[in-house]
């Protein structure tokens, strides 16, 4: 039997895979298709999923093959308007390394999410496709259409919007969907159009777009929809793109190649509950929401975060199966929250991209992810900075020898970190790291050994003055920060897991 069984290996399956196996947990991840898409789809990734990415150790790769700071070029009747960057005079910060989303296909992501498994031993199952599934006190007994069955302790459904997990559940999955055809999109070369801009012609009448993606010689393509004479939406086609653009864009440019057609409509809609039993729902199985601001794939991957390391903790027996009932606690609020500033950033787009000048920026997402400050994984008061559920900053520090060292690096794993600034509180760690490979500790500003705050900036970041304790759970939010050297406070969290 195996630990977990992952149905679907999108970039939320594929999160969760990749931190399941670093964490030893023997991990299945089937896909119901053949082969793996060339599809751009989702291609935005958030700075706060690239710290989760950078987690798991493959940050370096998606900022090498992505595109930072893309300026999107925008038109107004076919004429040039202006050329904005988002995050224009933005840059790094001590507490947050990543200054601009990045541009790049979900194909890409997927690519490079395997290839981080494969180091772990786990290869994506392709052709198994989901039929139903069974689940009692001990374990699930997830069934294939080709006969086969798989047994696991835990299913989790990253399936999509249209998940059979969920539906066998039964969980309902409350909202609307507008019937009307939102958007066509897909994947197209352009003949004759520069590849350094997310260029975005808009008219009066409805508006078409061309992203370039990295690593191919293709722009995503977004577009109003085309409607026959008896007002129904035409299906997407090479050639309806092609008089899209001639009719939006008024420009010189040949479309061609379109190797991806799809087609949008405005969906809105969440489970109740994201847990029944053994059996899980994350990303799109969960919720969907309208496109502005590029949130899906990006909510996806943090579902993921939140969930593996409580699986993780409750398979090898450090945790008990409570733990798991704060998935649902935590992530439920922020789809919700998702579902409304999506909603509201949409129709903030479609009212701004009537004046000139204006375009998809108007529905720019937060620049880091929202905590869990609500959540019972959330004790004591804090600082008069950070709060607990609040997501752990980065900060640079020094070893003994002079060497610059992240915070973000001593959080990268599976483990708890626990942090002690200051020579009383340094002294207060020998008993949390008697507790094993469930956390590890870090003396900070401890002479003569442990790391320095050199220039103050973690200080800073965590709204330190004194001695104080830190704890920062697997996925980088915080537990608790106590004053002084008493440490009973952190014991307390890490027994309650138990």
């Amino acid at each position: 039997m195996t630990d977990v069984l992952i149905v679907g290996a999108g970039p939320t399956g594929l999160t969760l895979a990749c931190d399941l196996a670093r964490r030893g947990i023997a991990v299945r991840i089937i896909a119901k298709s053949a082969a793996h898409h060339r599809e751009s789809r989702g291609k935005t990734l958030h700075p706060r999923s690239l710290e989760v990415l950078e987690d798991l150790g493959v940050a370096d790769r998606v900022l090498a093959d992505g595109t930072v700071h893309l300026v999107f070029r925008k038109y107004f009747n076919g004429e040039f308007v202006s050329d904005t960057d988002p995050f224009a005079g933005a840059g790094p910060t001590p507490d947050a390394p990543f200054d601009s989303g990045v541009f790049i296909g979900q194909w890409r992501i997927e690519e490079i999410l395997r290839d981080r498994l494969a180091v772990h031993g786990v290869k994506v199952e392709l052709g198994a496709e989901l039929t139903g599934f069974t689940q009692d006190a001990d374990g699930v007994t997830a069934t294939l259409a080709d006969g086969r069955r798989i047994q696991a302790a835990y299913l989790i459904g990253c399936d999509g919007g249209h998940s059979r997990v969920r539906t066998t559940l039964g969980v309902p999955f409350a909202g609307h969907t507008e019937q009307a055809q939102a958007m066509v999109c897909g994947d197209v070369e352009a003949e004759g159009i520069s590849r350094d801009y997310w260029h975005q012609w808009f008219t009066p009448d409805g508006a078409i777009m061309l992203c370039p993606i990295p690593g191919t010689n293709s722009f995503q393509l977004q577009a109003s929809p085309e409607i026959d004479g008896q007002g129904a939406p035409l299906p997407p086609s090479l050639v309806g793109f092609q008089r899209l653009f001639d009719r939006h864009a008024r420009a010189a440019g040949r479309l061609r190649n379109a190797t991806w057609l799809s087609t949008w409509r405005v969906n809105v809609r969440m489970v109740e509950r994201a847990r029944v039993g053994r059996v899980f729902l994350a990303g799109d199985a969960a919720h969907v929401h309208p496109i502005a601001g590029g949130l899906g794939m990006n909510t996806g991957i943090q579902d993921a975060y939140n969930v593996g390391w409580k699986l993780a903790l409750t398979l090898t027996g450090q945790a008990g199966s409570a733990l798991l009932d704060t998935y649902d606690e935590e992530r439920l609020p922020v789809a919700a929250w998702t579902l409304q500033i999506t909603t509201d950033r949409l129709n903030r787009v479609l009212e701004a991209i009537k004046e000139p000048g204006n375009g998809v920026e108007a529905a720019a997402p937060p620049t880091v992810g929202q905590g869990y400050q609500w959540s019972s994984l959330a004790t004591g008061t804090g600082s008069h900075v950070l709060r607990p559920g609040d997501r752990a900053p980065d900060a640079p520090c020094e070893d003994t020898a002079g060497n610059r060292v992240r915070l973000f690096q001593l959080f990268a794993g599976p483990h708890f970190t626990l942090l002690g600034f200051g020579p009383a509180a340094s002294g207060a760690l020998a008993e949390v790291t008697a507790r094993g490979n469930l956390v590890r500790t870090h003396a900070i500003d401890a002479e003569p050994s442990g790391l320095r705050d050199a220039d103050g900036r973690a200080r800073h970041a965590y709204g330190i003055d004194g001695d104080a304790l830190v704890l920062v759970r697997p996925d980088n939010h915080i537990a608790l920060i106590t004053e002084g050297a008493d440490n009973r406070a952190a014991l307390a969290f890490l027994d309650r897991l138990r």
